[in-house]
């Protein structure tokens, strides 16, 4: 089979190599998997930088999620088993942890609605709390992280800030359906939210990006405002002034999707439920900007890692258009 493959950590553009390889073999408890779409994910481009919390030894196999068919004839979703991850033709991923691929997504639509959308709905309804009538601020809105809160936020009835970079992403956020669109390249991202608040901040601050993005958040949050911490796509960790925290009364928590499929299995399929329900009422569907055939996936990482892309770039092993 055909599988991108790096052998040294860098950047995925100088690293990713697409070479012939050996179908993997199922473990007890798995299955093997022939891809359908494998959805580009940040973390992607930190395990070739060799950055993110899993290092899985070399060579190994990005793709972090995927649509595609088992043996039986089932459409699922699955997180591959690193290091043989989803660009490649063909993955093994644990049984007990597939998922039915909604009817009313696309493959490529169905790949995007995983890992991201889960992170989005347990952040803001397991850990934030969400309510409708709260302002929720997303930052980095028109990408793939960020538009599935978009959509989740404005399905719990809450008013969603976006925060972009340019006024491209920015045409993209206000498609997605934000009421107020910031781009932080010409705009007070403290002064604009307080503008649209009254005064009072927003509720929840949903932050994948870190750096400055946290940093003028906590400027602007609302009293018993809550930040959920989901990832530093800025490269940069902020340190949170814990005496700030206390002072405006309001709450840092922190987000890692990947534990509940270990410590709360049957909250990520009770999730899965409900976002396939929302999809078939057309409530959200994944931004596919891109569906790019096998031969395009470094460069279509590399822009993920560069930050260049919107919405969701989907790598399709068959070079179709699923």
């Amino acid at each position: 089979m055909q599988a991108w493959r790096v052998h040294r950590n860098g950047e995925p553009s100088e690293v990713m190599e697409l070479e012939q390889a050996d179908r993997p073999t199922p473990g007890e408890g798995q299955v093997l998997i022939a891809v359908r779409a494998a959805n580009i994910n940040f973390p992607d481009a930190l395990l070739c930088r060799g950055q993110y919390q899993v290092r899985p030894p070399l060579p190994f196999t990005p793709g972090v999620e995927i649509c595609g068919e088992t043996a039986d004839g089932r459409r699922v979703l699955a997180t591959p088993a690193l290091p043989h991850g989803g660009f490649a033709e063909y993955v093994v991923a644990d049984e007990a942890a597939l998922l039915p691929a909604p009817e009313a997504l696309d493959d490529a639509q169905a790949a995007a609605l995983h890992i991201g959308y889960q992170t989005g709905w347990f952040g803001l309804h397991r850990r934030a709390r969400l309510h409708a009538g709260e302002t929720l601020l997303v930052h980095a809105a028109a990408g793939g992280v960020g538009s599935a809160a978009v959509q989740l936020g404005k399905a719990a009835g809450a008013t969603v800030i976006g925060v972009v970079g340019g006024p491209e992403k920015a045409a993209v956020a206000r498609e997605l359906g934000c009421d107020l669109v910031i781009d932080r390249h010409g705009e007070d991202i403290v002064a604009a939210v307080k503008e649209a608040t009254g005064g009072r901040g927003a509720d929840v601050v949903y932050d994948p990006v870190g750096g400055e993005a946290y940093a003028k958040s906590v400027k602007c949050i609302a009293f018993e405002g809550r930040v959920v911490v989901v990832g530093f796509a800025s490269g940069a960790i902020p340190t949170p002034g814990l005496n700030h925290a206390l002072v405006k009364n309001y709450s840092i928590v922190g987000l890692h999707w990947g534990l509940y499929n270990t410590k709360d299995p049957a909250a990520v399929r009770a999730c899965h439920d409900e976002l396939t329900a929302l999809a078939a009422k057309g409530v959200v569907k994944p931004l596919i900007s891109e569906r790019v055939p096998m031969a395009d996936a470094a460069r279509a990482v590399q822009r993920v890692a560069d930050g260049t892309s919107t919405g969701r770039i989907v790598v399709l092993p068959s070079g179709g258009t699923r």
